[in-house]
C-alpha cells in the first residue's frame, strides 16, 4: 500500500556543494537532463535551450502562472525586537485578488516568528531602507508614509491570523512590494539578494500569490517559449499558488503519517477545453505544482460524476478505491458540464492531493522538473512517475555536475 512507503527509501547524498545557491547569469543557461523514449531510456545531459527537440509534436503544455510575492515582513516591538511575519495565504484564501487590492487594512495566516514576544498590541514596521544607499532613501520614505502595523488577531499551534493596517490608500499588493522581501528557501542559507526579485520568479509570472516559486519554470525565456510555438505544441496556463509546506521534509517514518499541505489552484473553462482537446494526446506538465494540479482535475471530475459537484482532492483519495475506470475525456468533460450547468468560467478550489509510488498518472504524460530535495514529498512525485529509475537519474545527475534545488539545473522526463 501507498501509505506504508518508508520515506528513508527514497533518499540521496547530496552535498552541500551541490545546492545551487544563486541563479546561473542567463535563465536558460542551465543544463536539462533527459529521460524519455525519445533517448531510448538513456540518461541524455543536453541544454535548456534546446528542450524543444525533445518534446513530442502536437503536444499540450501546460505552465503555473503564479507570482511570488513579498512575503516576509519585519517588525518591531517597543524594546526592539524584531518580529518576522511571514504571510502564507489571505484569511479568507478563496479570493487573493480581492485581498490584494485592499486598501486599508486586511488579514493573513502568517507564521510568525519570536511570536512568543509578542504578547499584544499592534507592531510597527522595521524600516530596512533607513540606512540604505537607496538614492535619496526614496525607498525609506515610501515605507515611512505607508505607516505599515500588524495586529495578532488569533493565533494556533503552527500559524497564527494578523491584521495589517496601513495609511496612504496604496493597495496590499503594492504595500508587500514596498516593504516585504522575496521568501527564498531556507537551504539557500543565505539573505534575500537584489537578484532574488527577478530571478525567483518565472518569466511569465502573472498572478500573485505564491510564497515559493514553481522552480522548474525558471528556465524558460522567451525563445525556448518561441521554439514551443514553432514546433506546433500548445501553450496553456493553470495557476496554483505554491505554499510554504513545498518545503516542509517528511519526518514521519510512513508517509502515512505525513499531512500533506493544502494549496489553492484556480483553472478557466477555456483551460478545461483545452485539455478535453488534448485528452488522447501528450501532455506536458512544467513543475510538480502543474502537475499536482493536473492530476487534482481528473479527480474532481469524478466527483462531478459520482457526486454532482466538486470539492476539495484530499490527500488519499487517488488510493481509496481499487481503480477509477473513467476516462480523462469522461473527468472534464464533467467538469465542464458543472460549470456550464452553474454559469461558472473560473474553477477555484484546493487540493491536498500527495503522488507517491504507486499512485496512477491519469493527465501528465511528460514532466519538466528540477532535482528535489532527499526525503522529500517532491521526490516520492518523481518515484511515481519514472518508477526505480529515479535512483540512477540523480545518481547521474550528480555524477555530471548537475546543480540541485530551487536555482538548479532541469530534466525532462517521461512516464514510465
Amino acid at each position: 500500500m501507498a501509505e506504508k512507503i518508508r520515506i528513508q527509501d527514497y533518499t540521496y547524498n547530496l552535498p552541500e556543494a551541490r545546492i545551487a545557491k544563486y541563479p546561473l547569469a542567463n535563465r536558460d543557461d542551465s543544463k536539462l537532463l533527459v529521460y524519455t523514449n525519445s533517448v531510448n531510456r538513456q540518461f541524455t545531459a543536453s541544454r535548456f535551450t534546446d528542450i524543444s527537440k525533445y518534446l513530442p509534436k502536437d503536444a499540450l503544455m501546460v505552465f503555473n502562472n503564479t507570482k511570488v510575492v513579498p512575503a516576509r515582513l519585519l517588525f518591531k516591538r517597543d524594546t526592539g525586537a524584531v518580529v518576522e511575519i511571514f504571510c502564507l495565504e489571505p484569511d479568507m484564501p478563496s479570493d487573493y485578488q480581492v485581498c490584494f487590492a485592499q486598501t486599508q487594512k486586511c488579514r493573513w495566516k502568517v507564521i510568525v516568528g519570536n511570536i512568543k514576544r509578542w504578547k499584544g498590541g499592534k507592531l510597527s514596521l522595521l524600516n530596512a531602507f533607513e540606512h540604505s544607499d537607496n538614492e535619496d532613501n526614496s525607498l525609506y520614505r515610501m515605507c515611512s508614509e505607508i505607516g505599515l502595523k500588524a495586529e495578532l488577531i488569533e493565533r494556533s499551534a503552527n500559524s497564527a491570523i494578523v491584521e495589517f493596517t496601513w495609511e496612504n490608500g496604496m493597495s496590499f499588493s503594492k504595500v508587500m512590494e514596498v516593504c516585504g522581501r522575496i521568501p527564498i528557501p531556507p537551504y539557500l542559507k543565505r539573505d534575500t539578494q537584489p537578484i532574488d526579485y527577478v530571478r525567483y520568479q518565472t518569466y511569465y509570472a502573472k498572478k500573485e500569490g505564491s510564497v515559493a516559486a514553481p522552480t522548474a519554470g525558471l528556465h524558460f525565456t522567451e525563445r525556448e517559449l518561441n521554439d514551443i510555438d514553432n514546433i506546433g505544441i500548445k501553450r496553456e496556463s493553470l495557476c496554483l499558488h505554491v505554499g510554504a509546506g513545498t518545503f516542509l521534509p517528511v519526518k514521519s517514518e510512513f508517509i502515512e503519517d505525513h499531512t500533506m499541505h493544502s494549496e489553492p489552484f484556480s483553472v478557466s473553462k477555456c483551460f478545461l477545453e483545452s485539455l478535453l482537446n488534448y485528452a488522447e494526446k501528450p501532455i506536458i506538465a512544467v513543475g510538480t505544482t502543474s502537475t499536482r494540479c493536473l492530476e487534482s482535475l481528473y479527480f474532481m471530475g469524478v466527483q462531478c460524476i459520482e457526486k454532482g459537484v466538486p470539492g476539495v482532492v484530499e490527500q488519499w483519495e487517488p488510493y481509496r478505491k481499487e481503480g477509477y475506470d473513467y476516462t480523462l475525456e469522461q473527468s472534464v468533460s464533467a467538469l465542464i458540464k458543472y460549470m456550464n450547468d452553474n454559469a461558472i468560467e473560473s474553477l477555484i478550489s484546493r487540493t491536498r492531493i500527495i503522488i507517491v509510488p504507486g499512485y496512477k498518472y491519469r493527465v501528465v504524460r511528460f514532466l519538466v522538473t528540477n532535482f528535489h530535495q532527499p526525503q522529500s514529498t517532491l521526490l516520492l512525485l518523481i518515484a511515481a512517475f519514472i518508477g526505480e529509475s529515479w535512483h540512477s537519474l540523480y545518481d547521474f545527475a550528480l555524477a555530471n555536475d548537475f546543480r540541485f534545488l530551487s536555482y538548479g539545473d532541469s530534466s525532462l522526463l517521461e512516464r514510465i
